[in-house]
């Protein structure tokens, strides 16, 4: 007989405890054990597997290697993010900020992979029908191969999955999709998971490519247990300003390709729309002759892109100085500024000491670090930097200028973009020829740069 068990579940991590805790004890968040209940049938003996197959161990010798093969959409930067397109079998979860574009996005790849064609059947548990239509409309998104329904029953959907036979499946979203089977609401630990591991199964046996639409909790992280990412082939957040026109499309987890690319977007009046040269952008409000402003070029996976560093330094009115930064890790910061005290003897004990990266973007790589020395001692020393300058490199403890890798993409970047030079590692100049059109400053300190840019 069913026998009915009552259980707490934690809503972020999915840790189980039998009684409900202030405190979850697996990732030490407050108040997010929830009530489930769990059906137990009792069995007979233990021979029964849970998942039965015919298949059997084989040599990996024997194993065909070739390369998973992709379909290709419409949109280059989706296609970057995702390693060169599709695989077809793969499930991949999207999340992101509310209204940030999501169900836009995916329509509109849906669009392009239906109007290619192929048979995509779009689920929205959030939307009805009709206004999905109305949203298909502005979008300019309708083909006879785009199939909509809207549902959160899994068996109806399982049902509707039978009939249309699609090649790529849209679910919008995980967390209003539940099992009738399972005793929780939706959007629940339980349901959640079991729903997830349903179109898991759907995905890898049918060869669909199935798209995960997932809310995001107020940290920025996807909501309902970490198990959902491990589960999933595929991971992409879509983020942005809601007051910017400009969204940042970032892989976290791809099995399939490089987590370190990016797709940038413009949000518009008809949709999203690709940015063809992200540099331009993120340099379009730039101000010239200004201290603190410097131009730096990251690599962005295989792409390089120039964004502009600010920094403000000022007088303090606390007893201890405050440290901020948006876009850098505060931490890299700090370090930054010990080197500046203590190689460069310049005294910042006393000075509040901002620093930002201009169109919100997140900058994590090294080759930052001296462009962020140079922006901190050009607003402390109120000595505004060259506009034509590019500025990248590595900073070490000793306050030496360690080589970057990529030097020569991002040297041809700011070439293309118009800037007359670069200054960077010396180390890194080895191997490559330099573009005629660009002078190039090959610095091996902190204070051999801060003298070619504030000099």
């Amino acid at each position: 007989m069913a026998k009915i068990k009552i259980k707490f579940a934690c809503t972020e991590c999915g840790t189980e405890a039998p009684k409900w805790l202030g405190k979850c004890p697996g990732c030490g968040a407050w108040n997010t054990m929830v009530e489930e209940k769990e059906t137990v049938i009792k069995t007979q003996g233990i021979g029964s597997p849970l998942i039965q197959t015919k298949e059997k161990a084989q040599s990996i010798i024997s194993i065909d290697g070739g390369q998973e093969p992709r379909i290709e959409t419409t949109m280059i930067e989706l296609n970057r993010v995702l390693g060169g397109g599709v695989v077809p079998g793969s499930l991949i979860l999207v999340g992101g900020d509310p209204g940030i574009g999501k169900s836009t996005l995916l329509l509109q790849t849906s669009h392009a992979l239906a109007a290619k064609g192929l048979t995509v059947l779009y689920i929205s548990g959030e939307e009805s029908v009709r206004q999905t239509r109305l949203r298909a409309d502005r979008l300019g998104a309708l083909t006879d191969k785009l199939y909509v329904l809207c549902e959160t029953n899994l068996e109806q959907i399982g049902e509707a999955i039978e009939a249309v036979k699609p090649d790529f499946l849209v679910i919008d979203s995980i967390q209003t999709v539940y099992e009738p089977s399972v005793p929780s609401a939706p959007g629940s630990v339980a349901q959640v998971r079991e729903c997830t591991a349903h179109f898991m199964r759907i995905a890898k046996v049918n060869g669909i490519a199935t798209v995960l639409v997932g809310h995001v909790t107020k940290e920025g992280a996807i909501a309902g247990p970490r198990l959902l990412e491990h589960m999933v082939d595929c991971v992409l957040y879509f983020e942005g300003e809601r007051h910017h026109s400009y969204r940042l499309l970032r892989a976290v987890k791809n099995r399939f390709g490089s987590t370190n690319e990016i797709g940038i977007f413009e949000m518009g009046e008809g949709g999203l729309r690709e940015v063809s040269n992200p540099s331009e952008l993120f340099l379009s409000e730039r101000p010239l002759g200004v201290s603190g402003s410097t131009v730096v070029a990251s690599m962005e996976g295989t792409r390089p892109v120039l964004v502009e560093l600010q920094a403000l330094v000022a007088t303090t009115n606390f007893p201890s100085p405050r440290r901020m930064s948006t876009g850098i890790d505060h931490h890299r910061m700090a370090l930054i500024i010990a080197v500046l005290e203590k190689r460069m003897g310049m005294f910042l004990q006393n000075q509040d000491a901002y620093l930002n990266v201009a169109g919100g973007v997140k900058l994590d790589e090294p080759a930052v670090d001296l462009a962020a020395a140079v922006s901190l001692a050009s607003s402390f020393r109120d000595v505004p930097t060259k506009p034509d300058d590019v500025i990248f490199g590595e900073v070490g403890l000793t306050g030496e200028v360690r080589a970057v890798s990529r030097a020569e993409q991002r040297v041809k970047e700011a070439e293309k973009l118009g800037f007359k030079r670069v200054i960077m590692p010396e180390k890194s100049l080895k191997g490559w020829k330099p573009p005629a059109g660009i002078k190039i400053v090959g610095v091996s300190t902190v204070s051999e740069a801060l003298a070619a840019a504030l000099g």
